[in-house]
């Protein structure tokens, strides 16, 4: 086996290989981001139930899981160069034959297609955003990870929507397919620049075995993952649904959720390197369970639909806490021999967490109502504060 290479032999987050990295991400995940809300809206149009429609985003989350449990090994061998402009290309050439049909089993095979392009990219960006710094830049290259993955959803969750409503979705499918493929190109310049001095990080092989105590120090962080993402995967697959009326809403309440988790990200990421620990873990999970309360209070009923735009921008800030703290720990306890395994587990747990919570939520929301589906997800994301406590203190 190759001998890894130190990780300070990278140019760090000043190097155009960095730069190329976040470009390829906030450009390529257009992608993802614009039609992951449409295509439950385009089902519903064609006839799908909620159940039906959260299926599509559940098996575009499940080939993606499916697909990340295979990236550490792919990327021990090789696959840090080319699976994030591979990825990148699989998830965007299938999105304009969304355009081509509402229905429902067509739509479910697309989502599963592209799922396995984004399993590709998310583990192969989180894992060569810590790969290509030092480690003392760790926390701020995720954290600007996050901006990159976050800021584009700011305009797209909710400007994606609009834009459907307004000038068709086909256009809409069209664009962000076009986005992916301009992220692929992007991503294979990283092996180009900076002189080359990437090049080593790309294709130098690590060990990938895993000891059992590495295991269950990742599963407090990945647990919290999961319930976290299970509530976003809800928020955002299906709150456009009940408030379609008020799209100016709907369109407010995706913005606050996607520039909040920005925010709660970055800030985890900044204070992760000054102070060497996750201090944000157990503030990001109380905020995510208060955000969801007020979302679910806005939807019970008659509620207050206001009530969703304030909770899912305080969701968002709690919820883009937890996942910086939660990839910074993860890496951490992995140490340099595991970036491949940590950046999968990290990414299961966000992408099986919002597949599972889009399916639930959905099935739950036809028996029972949106109120009262919502609220199933308050009392999960309670009943896991305690591992947040419990590691909230560790370095």
């Amino acid at each position: 086996m190759i001998p890894s290479l130190p990780v300070e032999a990278g140019p760090g987050l000043k190097g155009r290989g960095f730069a190329l990295l976040i470009a390829a991400t906030a450009i390529g995940l257009c992608g993802f981001a614009a039609v992951l809300p449409l295509v439950p809206l385009w089902a519903i149009r064609g006839g799908a139930g909620e159940f039906g429609a959260g299926s599509t985003t559940a098996a575009f989350m499940l080939t993606t899981v499916l697909t990340q449990l295979a990236m550490p090994r792919l990327l021990e061998r090789g696959g840090y160069r080319w699976a994030f402009p591979v990825g990148s290309l699989v998830m965007g050439l299938p999105a304009p034959l969304f355009a081509l049909t509402t229905d429902l089993g067509v739509l479910i095979a697309i989502s599963a297609v592209r799922g396995v392009g984004f399993g590709m990219v998310s583990v192969a960006g989180t894992a060569l955003a810590a790969r290509l710094v030092p480690p003392g830049q760790v926390g701020r290259a995720t954290g600007y990870y996050g901006l990159a993955v976050g800021l584009p959803q700011v305009l797209i969750l909710p400007g994606g929507v609009a834009l459907a409503l307004n000038i068709g979705f086909t256009a809409v499918f069209w664009i962000t397919g076009l986005c992916s493929l301009v992220g692929a190109v992007l991503a294979v310049g990283i092996w180009f620049a900076d002189g080359g001095r990437n090049r080593p990080l790309l294709r130098a092989a690590r060990s990938i075995g895993t000891a059992p105590t590495e295991r269950v120090s990742l599963a407090a962080p990945l647990i919290l993952m999961l319930l976290t993402a299970s509530s976003a995967g809800a928020i955002v697959t299906f709150v456009a649904v009940p408030l379609e009326g008020t799209p100016w809403l709907v369109g407010a309440a995706l913005a606050a959720y996607a520039a909040m988790v920005v925010i709660g990200r970055w800030s985890a990421g900044l204070l992760y390197d000054r102070h060497r620990r996750t201090l944000l873990l157990l503030p990001g999970m109380i905020a995510a369970v208060c955000g969801t309360a007020l979302v679910t209070a806005g939807l019970w009923g008659d509620g207050t639909p206001v009530l969703v735009l304030v909770g899912a921008g305080l969701f968002g800030l709690g919820f883009g806490a937890v996942q910086n703290e939660a990839v910074t720990l993860m890496l951490n306890r992995a140490g340099p021999t595991g970036q491949g395994r940590a950046s999968a587990v990290w990414n299961i747990g966000y992408d099986a967490g919002a597949g599972a919570g889009a399916m639930a939520v959905g099935l739950l929301i036809q028996l029972w109502g949106y109120g009262p589906a919502f609220a199933v997800t308050v009392i999960a994301l309670a009943a896991v504060l305690p591992l947040a406590r419990a590691r909230v203190s560790t370095p």
